[in-house]
């Protein structure tokens, strides 16, 4: 199929002659809004000026290159379930009349112990509402952390019930979809942070790539999802230990705060509560 642009007016109306170039779907979008949890907050992503900045911040600045009068917000916070984003900041993201909205979802609720038919019920009320707006969508699917974390494997069958919902709604309200589950590079530790739950810098820079690449921009990388070279094993001696600082270090404190049913996004205020221009320094 070509492009729209090149071709006459009247081919140009009728969509089935034609899909817009990337240039013109990079400059359509002037008001980008990001909501969720941790994964889009950017958490695994440190900045040298402010404290993370993560694969929507990435992802934003790709857009700005083509769009200077770009403005963007994120209101997601750490630790945030399907039902808290709907509760929280469904009504602050249409508030601010968003063109392009990022919305991965319920990744929380697979880690936890949600009811997956109320998760269900969530997205589709966020989703639906999503809809009824002109704004392009983007949803996702969530990688198979389980090599990273073994003990992941128990929670593989809502994994994959959550990326089937996903693709399930983007194909029910025509949302962008950025899958993630089919991409071997995200089941390599090496696109996973310290902490085994959210994704390094490499990784948020490959989730960027992803939707740019699902979105259409110019320039997108359509390998963005290929697994990398082999890494050398480590030293039986020397994985152990590994496992055993993650386990004081990150694990032993995660699971004590669900004992106690408390999240590190609680009393948080998102990063970026209003649209504001995207800067070329909060990149590097």
């Amino acid at each position: 199929m070509r492009f729209c642009d090149e071709l006459s007016p009247a081919r140009v109306r009728d969509p089935r002659h034609c899909a817009p170039s990337p240039i013109i779907v990079a400059v359509q979008y002037s008001r980008f809004v990001a909501i969720g949890d941790s994964q889009t907050e950017g958490l695994g992503d440190p900045h040298p000026e402010y404290e993370f900045r993560g694969w929507a911040d990435r992802f934003a600045h790709r857009l700005a290159a083509y769009n200077p009068d770009l403005r963007y917000a994120n209101l997601a916070i750490r630790g945030k379930r399907t039902r808290q984003v709907l509760e929280e900041q469904l009504e602050p993201a249409l508030a601010l009349e968003p063109d392009l909205v990022a919305a991965p979802l319920g990744m929380n609720d697979v880690i936890g112990r949600s009811d997956l038919d109320e998760v269900r019920s969530d997205l589709d009320t966020i989703y639906r509402n999503l809809a009824k707006t002109d704004a392009t969508v983007i949803v996702s699917t969530f990688p198979n952390v389980s090599r990273t974390i073994p003990l992941a494997a128990r929670k593989e069958h809502r994994l994959l019930a959550l990326n089937e919902m996903n693709r399930e709604f983007a194909e029910i309200y025509d949302f962008v979809l950025v899958d993630l589950h089919a991409a071997p590079v995200l089941t390599d530790p090496r696109s996973w942070s310290s902490d085994r739950l959210h994704a390094s810098p490499f990784g948020h820079e490959r989730f960027a790539d992803a939707a740019a690449h699902a979105l259409g921009l110019p320039d997108a990388d359509p390998d963005w999802g290929k697994p990398l070279p082999p890494a050398p094993e480590p030293h039986p001696v020397a994985a152990v230990i590994r496992d055993a600082r993650w386990a004081v270090e990150f694990f032993t404190p995660w699971f004590i705060r669900k004992l106690r049913g408390v999240s590190l996004g609680d009393g948080r205020e998102p990063k970026r509560p209003t649209l504001t221009p995207v800067v070329e320094h909060e990149l590097h």
